[in-house]
């Protein structure tokens, strides 16, 4: 099975790989991003500071030099919470490539994602994205992407939720992942981390 490619594929790494989000909001809940691979180098970004005219139910992913990579917006009208994915920055008319569906379930990331033309591609999101907790599954069950809890390794102390891991496994797109992360975001804006919650430190990367 194919899965999903985003920027020519240079986001699809050999080995297993852990990118850290940094969440870069001032004044606004969900304003910028910036993701970073191992070495400290930067990845993605997602610039939205202020009151822009952008629409607010639309955020776009770039790469390190500013290059949109996908674009995901939110569906109106919808009957459940949907949000589309597009590659590159999102033109009228222009078909999405992929969606995300949130179930009924409240305060825990119950997530569906389709993948159009690609047939047999889909993912299952479980987990608590407001913990900085969930698993990515493909059809087949298998692990393809994690999102943790972020620990200082010097102190082993885990930090907050604004700072966080992705664990890509081999062979998963990474900006695809992080287009994910971007409707989760959206989806569990309103959730914040149970006060006073035990996370288990998590040893090394």
């Amino acid at each position: 099975m194919k899965e999903t490619i985003i920027g020519e594929g240079g986001y699809v790494y050999k080995q297993e790989t852990l990118l850290t989000v940094l969440k870069t909001s001032l004044f606004f809940a969900n304003d910028g991003y910036s993701v970073y691979d191992c070495k400290g180098q930067l990845v993605f970004r997602v610039d939205s500071y202020g009151p822009d005219t952008r629409d607010k139910g639309e955020i776009v992913l770039m790469d390190a030099h500013g290059k949109c990579l996908l674009t995901v917006r939110r569906k109106r009208p919808s009957l459940h919470q949907r949000w589309e994915g597009f590659k590159g920055e999102r033109s009228d008319g222009q078909k999405p490539f992929f969606s995300v569906r949130r179930s009924s379930i409240i305060g825990r990331s119950s997530v569906s994602v389709e993948v159009y033309n690609n047939p047999g591609e889909e993912y299952q999101i479980e987990g608590s994205f407001a913990q900085r907790c969930c698993t990515i599954f493909n059809a087949g069950k298998e692990s393809v992407a994690e999102i943790r809890r972020k620990v200082d390794a010097s102190t082993n102390v885990v930090l907050g939720k604004d700072v966080f891991s992705i664990c890509l496994k081999p062979g998963f797109d990474g900006a695809f992942a992080m287009g994910l992360v971007l409707v989760l975001d959206q989806i569990n804006g309103d959730e914040t981390i149970t006060e006073g919650a035990q996370v288990e430190p998590i040893t090394g990367d």
